[in-house]
């Protein structure tokens, strides 16, 4: 992995205490960008579905030097979006309304190091759930461990 774990962990200490305020601007940004995400989430209860968000992102910050738990976290959160209709393309739209929100809320404190470790970093995370869910559309499903 190309970023800096220590600005990740740091960047989104920062974050924890306004999460819920994150993630209701991270999916303002998301359907203000990709209106066709609306019906994404058309059965989904949004308070949960943003707890989960920012639960998930926890998660993998908590978890940011440990890439063999990242790896099967993070794949099989993959595999669990194929219930969603999730398709490889929602990741670019995912990412980059999360990186807009971030910067939102971090302002000036969101610098181009700050924003390209984050880049790196949820392309990473991308990449590891692309793999559970390609697996997952292919009828191709890792086992657990």
């Amino acid at each position: 992995m190309a970023f800096d774990p220590k600005i990740i962990e740091d960047s989104f200490e920062k974050a924890k205490p306004i999460a819920a305020d994150v993630a209701n601007k991270f999916y303002e940004i998301l359907w203000a960008d990709y209106p066709q995400s609306i019906d994404l989430f058309a059965d989904a209860n949004m308070d949960k579905q943003k707890v989960a968000l920012m639960n998930a992102l926890t998660q993998v910050v908590d978890h940011i030097r440990d890439p063999e738990w990242l790896t099967e976290y993070l794949y099989q959160m993959g595999v669990r979006h194929m219930q969603y209709d999730t398709l490889p393309e929602h990741f670019d739209w995912v990412g980059g309304s999360l990186l807009k929100a971030f910067a939102h809320f971090f302002g000036d404190d969101w610098t181009d190091e700050l924003q390209q470790n984050w880049l790196e970093a949820y392309q990473a995370i991308a990449g590891l759930m692309l793999a559970g869910l390609n697996d997952a559309l292919a009828g191709d499903i890792r086992k657990s461990a």
